[in-house]
C-alpha cells in the first residue's frame, strides 16, 4: 500500500485522483486550507487523512506542519492545487502577482521542501500538475503562465538535485480540462462554458497515475495531455 499526499483534492483533477487511489486501497493524506475544509474532505473521501495549511500563505506552512504529524514516508506527493487570474500585464497589480505566484509556485516549492525527508525514505515521486500555460504564454495569461513556467523550472531543478536520493519528479501539462477552474477561466474570457468540449479530470488523473506507478528504475519527466478534437 502506497502513501500519497495530494493538494487540490477538493475538486477537479485532485478529486478524481483521490477517488482512484482510495479505490485501490492506497493511503491518502489530503491537504486542506483550514480545519473546516479538512472535515469536508474526510467526510467526502472516507478513510483519507488530512493535513492543514493555507497554500496562499506559504511562509506559514512550516509552522502549520510542525503542529501536525505527517506520514513517516511518502511514495507520492502530487501538487494539483492552483489559482488563476486572467488580465493584461498593464492591469495586473502586485497583489495579484503575489497571490498567483504564492499559490502556484512558492507553496509547491515550500511543501516539497518540508516533505522531502519522507519522500527520500520512500524513494518517492513528486508530480507537479502544471498546464499548457507552463509551455507557452498567451495574452491575458501572463501571471498564471509565469507561475507555471516557474513551476516547470522548479521541477527540473528538483529532479537533478534529488536523483541521487532516488526521488523522481514528473511534470504533467494538461490542456483544457472540465473543472471548476475552467469554468472560471471561461467566465473571465467572456465565453460560454461547455464541459463536453474538454477533457475529463479522470483523464488527467490517469496520466498522473501513470507517473506514480512506474517501476522505480524508470522515470517520466514530462507528460503532455490534450483534449481530442
Amino acid at each position: 500500500m502506497a502513501t500519497h499526499v495530494i493538494t487540490g483534492a477538493g475538486s477537479g483533477i485532485g478529486a478524481a485522483l483521490a477517488r482512484e487511489l482510495l479505490a485501490r486501497g492506497d493511503e491518502l493524506w489530503l491537504w486542506a486550507r483550514d480545519a473546516g475544509r479538512a472535515k469536508e474532505l474526510r467526510e467526502r473521501f472516507e478513510g483519507a487523512r488530512t493535513l492543514v495549511g493555507d497554500l496562499a500563505e506559504p511562509e506559514r506552512l512550516s509552522w502549520a506542519l510542525g503542529h501536525q504529524a505527517p506520514p513517516d514516508r511518502i511514495d507520492g506527493l502530487v501538487h494539483c492545487a492552483g489559482v488563476v487570474e486572467l488580465a493584461e500585464i498593464g492591469e495586473l497589480t502586485p497583489k495579484v502577482w503575489q497571490s498567483v505566484l504564492a499559490a502556484n509556485l512558492v507553496a509547491p516549492a515550500e511543501l516539497t521542501r518540508l516533505l522531502l525527508p519522507q519522500l527520500r525514505v520512500a524513494k518517492g515521486r513528486v508530480v507537479f500538475v502544471n498546464s499548457g500555460a507552463g509551455l507557452s504564454a498567451n495574452p491575458r495569461w501572463g501571471a498564471y503562465a509565469a507561475s507555471k513556467h516557474g513551476l516547470r523550472a522548479l521541477a527540473d531543478a528538483l529532479r537533478g538535485e534529488e536523483r541521487a536520493n532516488g526521488v523522481g519528479v514528473t511534470t504533467v501539462y494538461p490542456g483544457r480540462t472540465a473543472t471548476p477552474m475552467q469554468r472560471k477561466v471561461h467566465r473571465q474570457e467572456g465565453r460560454d462554458y461547455d464541459p463536453e468540449r474538454w477533457m475529463s479530470p479522470e483523464s488527467v488523473a490517469a496520466t498522473v497515475l501513470l507517473a506514480l506507478d512506474l517501476p522505480r528504475d524508470a522515470e517520466v519527466t514530462d507528460l503532455q495531455v490534450r483534449p481530442v478534437g
